[in-house]
């Protein structure tokens, strides 16, 4: 089960560089693993791409591959020698995104209730179709809950 996750997600993250090659990503194959270790059983994947987290369009050595699921945002990131970054987002923490774009690449920001993520280095062709997956799950999500709270 967990060596098809990896397959899948690494093929998704492949997919993502083949139609946005400007978007700068290495080692996708490691980061789809830890993303794989972190997957809950019967959490679907419905989006991935890869992208730098950090503000710096010169920070090109900090890949992490991200996951939009059913039901979170999933951000992993294996560390070279040892170890590994892991971050998730639940809908009832995601408070904005905002899309910076450039020339060549675009920002992608994401406001949360604890902390402010940006993924850079993005190709610009890239950012609506992340920012499209990304609010689609985050409709859903919340206009789910909205109801389920108006039925108790």
């Amino acid at each position: 089960m967990m060596n098809e996750a990896i397959k899948f997600i690494y093929r998704q993250a492949k997919k993502f560089r083949r139609r946005h090659p400007l978007t700068i990503a290495f080692r996708l194959k490691a980061h789809s693993k830890i993303l794989a270790k972190h997957l809950n059983n019967g959490e679907k994947i419905r989006y991935v791409f890869a992208a730098q987290k950090g503000p710096s369009s010169y920070d090109i050595v900090s890949t992490y591959v991200v996951a939009v699921t059913d039901k979170r945002i999933m951000i992993a990131r294996k560390r070279i020698l040892f170890g590994y970054f892991f971050l998730a987002i639940t809908p009832d923490l995601f408070n904005d995104i905002k899309v910076r774009m450039g020339l060549l690449w675009a920002k992608i920001e994401i406001d949360t209730v604890k902390e402010y993520i940006i993924l850079s280095n993005i190709q610009s062709s890239a950012a609506s179709e992340i920012e499209t997956a990304i609010t689609q799950y985050v409709m859903k999500k919340k206009c789910k809950n909205k109801k389920e709270k108006e039925t108790i």
